[in-house]
């Protein structure tokens, strides 16, 4: 089949464009870059069944096009990454909303199959944990990422929408704190797991004694897998076909400090940990009932924490590597 990826060249999008082609689909990647990059798709640029766009989708004749051409829609474009939310609350709500509905508006005159990926960024701060999908609607998200949650949280209304009044069911996936190669490692907006790798590495190649974790290091939180999410994604497209929201997540769930600990040991950093309690912890805890997922469509992740996490690091490496070895030298 012919598929379509919006957000194609970023972090998931990637994984995922080079699972479909990997199983002998045809891709069409559209992002804009704001967020992704051409390099996450370096490896699969010269497949002949890989084509993309460089726009977004505010260009509606284009992504009508697009959609015309397609038997399946991914749809991952999304305004995200804490600095555009505190900065420009008002754009990552608008650029989340409305690209949803460009999608869904397009995807149903034609019926075409549409899954969407939010975030467990919707759940609210204080809900019970696991997070259940029936407790979606309980309380309200952490507050640093409130405009993004509630935003994505509109991303199922709308589908629901379109499904009772035109009876078109577009899929809707909550995938958990994602990780694996390929991460963004940039520290102006990097996740916790990149942002920790790249400290880990940064003081090992340095001779640094200590590194500084923000928060008190006792807020938990659940990763998983980049290519498991693939994987779950594509499972959902194949086998489930219903409006409730499902969970993805490996069921996992750590303490920062217990995570940082373990980073330390795979990086070979033997130095002190300094937590400073000045920062915030963002929300207390983060695991998910990943349960609908194995009951509605069979999958579950499959990735060891530790394994991951270890390819990770060696991904980060051989390529902070390679972007050293390639600077001129004196270039900082």
């Amino acid at each position: 089949m012919r598929v379509l990826i919006t957000g194609g060249a970023g972090f998931i999008g990637s994984h995922l464009a080079e699972r479909c082609l990997e199983t002998g689909h045809e891709v069409i990647i559209l992002d804009d870059l704001s967020t992704g990059s051409i390099d996450n798709i370096r490896q699969i640029r010269a497949n002949p069944r890989l084509t993309y766009y460089v726009d977004s989708l505010g260009n509606r004749p284009l992504t009508a096009e697009l959609v015309d051409m397609c038997e399946i829609i991914y749809h991952l474009a999304a305004a995200v990454g804490v600095r555009l939310i505190v900065e420009s609350p008002v754009r990552t709500i608008e650029t989340n909303v409305n690209g949803t509905e460009t999608i869904l508006s397009l995807a149903s005159k034609k019926r075409k199959r549409v899954v969407i990926a939010s975030t467990s960024e919707v759940y609210g701060k204080r809900n019970r944990v696991p997070f259940r999908e029936d407790d979606l609607w309980n309380g309200y998200p952490e507050e640093t990422n409130a405009p993004y949650g509630l935003a994505k949280k509109m991303l199922l209304v709308q589908a629901q929408a379109y499904r009772q009044e035109y009876g078109f069911n577009a899929i809707y996936l909550l995938p958990v704190n994602l990780y694996g190669p390929g991460d963004n490692f940039d520290p102006r907006s990097s996740h916790v797991i990149p942002a920790l790798i790249r400290k880990c590495v940064a003081a090992v190649e340095r001779g640094h004694d200590s590194i500084e974790v923000w928060g008190s290091g006792r807020a938990t939180r659940e990763f998983l897998y980049v290519r498991d999410c693939a994987a779950g994604i594509v499972a959902a497209l194949e086998r489930y076909d219903d409006a409730d929201p499902v969970n993805l997540g490996s069921g996992m769930e750590i303490s920062i400090s217990d995570l940082v600990k373990l980073m330390a040991k795979l990086t070979g950093f033997k130095g002190r940990l300094h937590f400073d309690t000045s920062k915030p912890d963002g929300q207390p805890r983060r695991r998910l009932d990943t349960s609908r997922a194995r009951e509605r469509f069979g999958w579950q992740a499959e990735t060891d924490f530790r394994t991951g996490l270890k390819a990770t690091i060696d991904w980060y490496i051989a390529h902070h590597e390679k972007a050293s070895a390639a600077q001129p030298s004196g270039t900082l």
